[in-house]
């Protein structure tokens, strides 16, 4: 199992930045996959930015070229840097982790989420 949970949210202006960090009960590197689903209001929850097996980061084309995935093994924890923010980037954004070990389909678990919201 792995507890997630999410810091950073907040309030910014179109344009600005925001990092959103989550930290990892267990080792990052055993958890085939890992990252940042959103859920704007009135959507269904939508992936971010996430890595997958230890891969490269792959990101939303909505985000591409504005947001950056990192890691840091050592502190088990995802960090999601957020550059030249808009509007419609306001949403609650969530900590994702799959391992496909646990069970027949494997186990999503989330964070509680953290609101981000983009406003003059």
């Amino acid at each position: 199992q792995v507890h997630l949970v999410e810091s950073g949210g907040g309030l910014a202006q179109p344009g600005g930045s925001l990092k959103l960090s989550c930290s990892a009960s267990r080792s990052i590197a055993t958890i085939y996959a890992i990252g940042w689903y959103r859920q704007l209001p009135g959507k269904q929850r939508e992936l971010v930015a996430g890595f997958i097996n230890n891969g490269s980061p792959k990101y939303a084309d909505s985000v591409k070229g504005r947001f950056t995935l990192s890691r840091d093994n050592a502190e088990n924890m995802v960090h999601l840097q957020m550059n030249s923010l808009k509007p419609e980037d306001t949403a609650v954004y969530y900590c994702n982790a799959f391992d496909p070990s646990i069970g027949p389909e494997g186990m999503i678990y989330w964070g509680e989420g953290t609101l981000v919201t983009v406003s003059s």
